[in-house]
């Protein structure tokens, strides 16, 4: 899976930097997890058989993709856009293949999902009970990576071949149609970088995450409502 942000490195200083990338690099072994948890429930033990239905980055990084190519970005432009390993899935196994790999392919953006709401929580719960300020280390990391999970969450389902939302399409596109719909994978990344590059789509996105993640927040704060705290 793929993630993409735009940062300004010069407003971050080394260890906030490492923490910010190692919940990223978590977040994208969680999202992979979640691929293969949910292919080994609907039958599929392809990834578990290949030792990657774990949490652990370790399975998960790709040293050009997960490391270099993001860092050579960050410290050059401030434009971050990387990803892990993708697990692999074979449809062939599940019983209804085209339902069950959209299933598949929508735990990953949920998870980040989850993981976003776990660390605005952990925000409001290191500010409102630890007492931090929002400026400081602490909230500012959990803050970003926030953002960051909904970024990975909402970027991922961008229908376009081999990204988690064209799996989901797929499912809902006429059989005729899904032929010619899978041909783009074998471009679609290029499509999806001009994408980004050409036209309004990173301004799209921008404005749906800061939207998913005042919904989140606002979730969060009756949660804690409801709690007492």
């Amino acid at each position: 899976m793929l993630s993409l942000a735009l940062i300004d490195p010069q407003t971050f200083d080394i260890v906030k930097v490492a923490l910010i990338v190692g919940f990223v690099i978590l977040s994208l072994s969680i999202h992979e997890w979640a691929h293969a948890w949910t292919a080994h429930k609907f039958g599929d033990d392809t990834a578990k058989s290949m030792g990657r239905m774990t949490p652990n980055p370790i399975v998960h990084i790709d040293p050009i993709m997960t490391i270099a190519v993001p860092a050579l970005l960050f410290l050059t432009t401030g434009f971050v856009f990387g990803g892990a390993k993708p697990v692999p899935v074979d449809p062939r196994n599940f019983k209804h293949p085209h339902a069950a790999n959209a299933v598949v392919a929508a735990a990953g953006p949920i998870s980040n999902a989850v993981l976003a709401f776990l660390f605005v929580l952990a925000w409001h719960v290191a500010v409102t009970v630890g007492g931090y300020e929002t400026n400081q280390l602490l909230p500012e990391v959990l803050s970003l990576s926030a953002l960051l999970n909904v970024l990975l969450a909402v970027f991922n389902l961008i229908p376009i071949p081999p990204l988690d939302g064209s799996r989901i399409v797929m499912w809902l596109l006429p059989k005729s149609a899904r032929p010619g719909y899978a041909m783009l994978e074998s471009f679609g990344i290029l499509i999806v970088i001009a994408l980004l590059f050409m036209t309004p789509l990173r301004s799209v996105l921008a404005d749906t995450v800061y939207g998913a993640i005042g919904w989140i927040d606002s979730v969060v704060g009756l949660v804690l409502d409801a709690l007492g705290l």
